[in-house]
């Protein structure tokens, strides 16, 4: 005979339970029974067979919650309950009620242990009050996961093989088109916008002159009703994704595939063509060029006029480029913003080193500069030296204490069983937070190492500056120029360059006129 096991709750313990339902979408959530009452009717079954057992008065129900992650506001007042102390029992329809994530449940099966607090699923028959219920739960939350990761991986194939067929697979709804029934239709209005802006850039083919005068005949982007406010004007970059989009020509992209789309065209296809030969060519317009290490003043240049960052640009011309530094604002609002012109690069980057050059001729400016650095970094060094000492301690002490509670835990009841349970809660929080504390400063002291080597080749390249720079790679160039310098300033007007040097005194500023 086989007999049907139950879970091992004492059946003469006055349990307080607490029924949880989840549902994934809100569809039919509106109907007089739905999904999360079919759930809770289950449960409040369950609880009623088993004696000892009572409802709680407060509902925990997430209707329309997915259970890929736990920030569900049901759930997380439900775990705030039982960290109180006021449930002793989930009661739930099925395991992936609760989580689909297997990290998340093992999370939550720990809080429910530290709270003396156990799990029930109704349909599967069994709890985590025995180790053989812990160990199935843990089966099932495996497979919950899995579930998951398939479905995960279905809807990307999906989306890939919608987009293939030139399907719009959702998202920001692209300006020119509105959203119809899941699919994309003109919106005309913008459309013409749109259209506006692939005829201006074939006449002017500069970016920056489109996005000025359709900011200056009003044609402004989405949502944008206030001409006066720059964040809502078309820029530079803005009118670039608008010419770079294939979408506009009917197209869909998927990866680096193009494929013909449903939604219909806003231009056509000889000037999306046109403009996307421009655009690859650069004719005379200014480049990006992100990280490359060529640029040695990336990030320290200021422009005077402005006061914004300056940015790497180079355009071509017979076959040969030329390396510039731009005004970001000019760059993405045009000259109106900010008239500074283009630098050239390299003649800007000999002087901040020809400057430098002159500086450390210096004997006392290099040895000012080495013993900041070193009393900076011993300072450093014995700041952390002495938190590390005091960590264990801390450590220890929040350890013992925790074990201590953990241990007259099981001796108490009532209000002192509530009272120990919150004061292990503060001490496990201590333990916790002195651990991160001493594993931070662990590694703040090994990033103190490296700090103390970067200055070490720093300050040997700044007692030879001149025959090293020669030697220097363009990112060791970089590297040690973003270690030296906190800014260097340039002013087109009158051509002048001030470079401040990093952290130290007034003598330690070099400033010099462009030639």
């Amino acid at each position: 005979m086989t007999r049907r096991m139950t879970p091992s709750v004492s059946a003469t313990a006055t349990k307080r339970c607490a029924i949880y339902t989840r549902k994934s979408t809100s569809t039919g959530l509106d109907s007089d029974f739905n999904s999360l009452d079919a759930q809770r009717e289950a449960c409040l079954a369950y609880i009623q067979r088993q004696p000892g057992w009572t409802l709680v008065d407060e509902r925990y129900d997430d209707g329309g919650f997915t259970g890929a992650n736990t920030d569900r506001p049901a759930f997380q007042r439900l775990m705030a309950d039982i960290d109180a102390g006021k449930v002793d029992v989930i009661v739930v329809y099925k395991v992936d009620r609760l989580s689909r994530s297997l990290l998340d449940f093992v999370k939550v099966m720990e809080r429910l242990g530290t709270a003396g607090a156990s799990f029930v699923s109704v349909t599967q028959n069994f709890s985590t009050a025995d180790a053989m219920g812990r160990l199935t739960m843990n089966l099932l939350a495996s497979f919950a996961e899995f579930e998951r990761s398939m479905i995960a991986e279905r809807t990307r194939d999906k989306i890939a093989a919608s987009r293939r067929k030139g399907k719009w697979t959702g998202g920001p709804v692209p300006f020119g088109y509105s959203a119809k029934d899941k699919k994309l239709v003109v919106n005309e209005v913008e459309a013409r916008v749109v259209r506006e802006a692939f005829a201006l850039f074939l006449q002017h083919r500069q970016m920056a002159k489109v996005a000025r005068e359709l900011n200056e005949r009003g044609l402004l982007p989405r949502g944008s009703s206030r001409p006066s406010r720059l964040g809502l004007r078309w820029t530079k970059d803005s009118i670039a994704r608008v010419l770079r989009s294939p979408l506009y020509a009917g197209l869909m992209m998927y990866g680096d595939e193009l494929h013909p789309g449903e939604q219909p065209r806003i231009i056509d296809d000889a000037t999306y063509r046109q403009a996307t030969r421009i655009l690859e060519g650069a004719g005379r317009e200014l480049r990006f060029t992100g990280l490359n290490p060529d640029y040695v003043l990336r990030g320290l240049l200021r422009c005077a006029g402005c006061g914004h960052a300056m940015c790497p640009g180079s355009t071509s011309k017979n076959g040969k480029t030329y390396r510039f530094y731009r005004c970001s604002t000019r760059d993405k609002h045009g000259k109106d913003a900010c008239s500074a012109r283009p630098l050239p690069a390299r003649a800007l980057e000999e002087l901040v080193a020809e400057r430098i050059t002159a500086a450390t001729a210096d004997v006392k400016l290099v040895q000012h500069i080495e013993r900041s650095l070193r009393a900076r970094i011993e300072a450093q060094r014995a700041s952390l030296a002495a938190i590390r000492a005091d960590l264990p301690g801390r450590v220890a002490s929040a350890s013992a204490a925790a074990s201590k509670l953990a241990d007259e835990l099981g001796k108490l009841d009532g209000r002192a069983r509530e009272l120990a349970r919150a004061k292990l809660r503060v001490e496990a929080d201590r333990l916790v937070a002195a651990e991160r504390q001493l594993a931070e400063t662990e590694r703040d002291l090994a990033d103190l190492e490296v700090a103390d080597a970067e200055a070490t080749w720093m300050l040997g390249a700044l007692r030879d500056f001149a025959n090293v720079w020669a030697l220097m790679t363009p990112e060791n160039r970089g590297r040690l120029l973003r270690a030296l310098v906190a800014s260097v300033r340039v002013n087109d007007a009158t051509g002048e360059v001030e470079i401040e040097l990093v952290n130290f005194s007034a003598d330690a500023r070099a400033e010099g006129a462009a030639a």
